[in-house]
């Protein structure tokens, strides 16, 4: 069933910080105030304070209630759902904070958008991993539990060949960008009833060093069978040239939420910087703090930069003694599939990570993020990759709750690329004074509230 247009309202009125936002279970952060809209002229759009100001559907608006325990719309899904909505159907670029209800915003608007009644492919959501695609699917498939509408994960698969495949019919189809590909170009999907196109985590999709060949290709395709789809672009993190080039990729009549970078920083995310003298040290430090205090305030999430950092941290805790599971893009599928499973589970409490689960990992348990290794530019290895950084601290402290990020350094090109990071978001880390002291890491654990 789709929205009604509200009482209209100008632009100049729209998104002030006083508007009412969520306090229920989705628990909109208070930096969730700080979303301007870029708006020309009169707009038949007003923030919505309930999902029955949507005019849901009675399914959809009971998988809200029931299953996913929501209360009310947070500030982002209050400004953008009756965007996504309402005609004319607008494209919609939009940037909020890690952990504001970004996923809800369009998983609500493909819900809302498809027929029941047709059985062809309406909506697509286009992810940049297969776990971020494979944990949106379970989120609509929650959602929507009461609308009868059929959902289907387009990950790649190494025991289905795909001439074997039959033709897609479900209703609404979440998956990476090389399988959805994949099955448009071999005709295995169609389009011609596509009504919304998603790209979640959108910076990275249409990035130069990221998708973005792939995404236009499919982009261009859509749009040459569909031409009225509506393209919404989801992300946290929104850089100037990004930004620049996702404005021309959408229709010249569009939507655009951005906050500004400044205004990025988690404030219920507490980061600390820990100078050591060695990678040793290191190991030390996440041995000897991380795990004697990590099963106390919830799981971590230790990133490193690369495949090879990974194995090598794995096995050295693991000669000392302790148990913990790594993720990494060489792994096979199903046990990817397999790690997340039991870490989302609860079964495992350490999960070492490269910067696959970096961006829209969901654990609301995950308290503590580590980075093992800073994030930086894969043409440079002394430029900070500040999107990534701020991706990475936004797994901890989900949907508004306690957090803290450990960033270990050692040597001056760290505490070069850390110093960069601050000046980025204009913030000033805090250090704990000594690596080898329990007490510093206590007190840093007591003053972001998990101790």
């Amino acid at each position: 069933m789709v929205a009604k247009p509200l009482k209209p309202n100008s632009p100049s009125s729209l998104f002030e910080s006083k508007q009412p936002h969520g306090t229920g279970r989705i628990g909109s952060r208070r930096q969730d105030s700080n979303i301007k809209a870029v708006t020309s002229g009169d707009t038949p759009y007003t923030s919505a304070s309930t999902f029955e100001e949507l005019n849901l559907s009675p399914e959809l608006l009971k998988g809200v209630y029931v299953e996913m325990k929501f209360e009310k719309p947070s500030k982002i899904q209050a400004i953008s759902l009756p965007m996504i909505l309402n005609p004319p159907f607008k494209d919609l670029i939009a940037q909020a904070h890690n952990g504001s209800g970004k996923t809800t915003c369009f998983t609500l608007g493909m819900l809302s958008r498809v027929d029941p009644k047709l059985k062809a492919p309406q909506a697509f959501c286009i992810c940049p991993t297969r776990e971020l695609a494979i944990q949106n699917l379970e989120v609509l498939r929650k959602m929507g539990k009461y609308t009868g509408i059929t959902s289907e994960c387009g990950v790649p698969m190494d025991h289905i060949p795909i001439h074997q495949r039959p033709p897609i019919m479900a209703q609404v189809v979440i998956g990476t960008l090389g399988t959805i590909k994949s099955w448009m170009s071999t005709k295995k999907l169609g389009v011609s009833f596509l009504k919304i196109l998603v790209f979640d985590e959108a910076d990275h999709m249409l990035a130069e060093d990221g998708f973005k060949g792939e995404s236009l290709y499919i982009m261009e395709n859509i749009k040459k069978i569909s031409s009225h789809c509506q393209v919404l672009l989801f992300s946290a993190t929104f850089n100037d040239v990004v930004k620049n080039f996702t404005s021309m990729v959408v229709n010249d009549d569009h939507n655009q939420l951005f906050i500004k970078k400044e205004e990025l920083s988690l404030e219920s995310v507490k980061q600390y910087k820990v100078n050591v003298p060695d990678e040793f040290a290191k190991v030390m430090v996440v041995k000897d703090r991380i795990f004697e205090f990590g099963e106390r305030v919830g799981q971590t999430i230790i990133f490193v930069r690369t495949r090879n950092s990974a194995t090598m941290l794995h096995r050295s805790l693991a000669d000392l003694g302790y148990d913990c599971t790594t993720i990494q893009g060489a792994l096979r599928q199903e046990d990817r599939d397999k790690i997340v499973k039991e870490f989302k589970d609860g079964l495992t409490q350490v999960l070492i990570s490269t910067d696959l689960l970096a961006r829209g990992f969901d654990q609301q348990q995950v308290n503590l993020v580590i980075n093992y290794d800073l994030p930086v530019k894969h043409d440079n290895r002394t430029a900070p990759d500040c999107e990534v950084y701020l991706h990475r601290i936004g797994r901890a402290g989900r949907f508004g709750c306690k957090g803290a990020v450990f960033n270990l350094l050692c040597g001056e090109t760290d505490n070069m690329i850390m110093s960069k990071i601050e000046s980025h978001f204009g913030t000033k880390v805090t250090e704990v004074p000594d690596w080898r002291s329990e007490d510093d890491f206590k007190a840093a654990l007591r003053s972001a509230g998990l101790l």
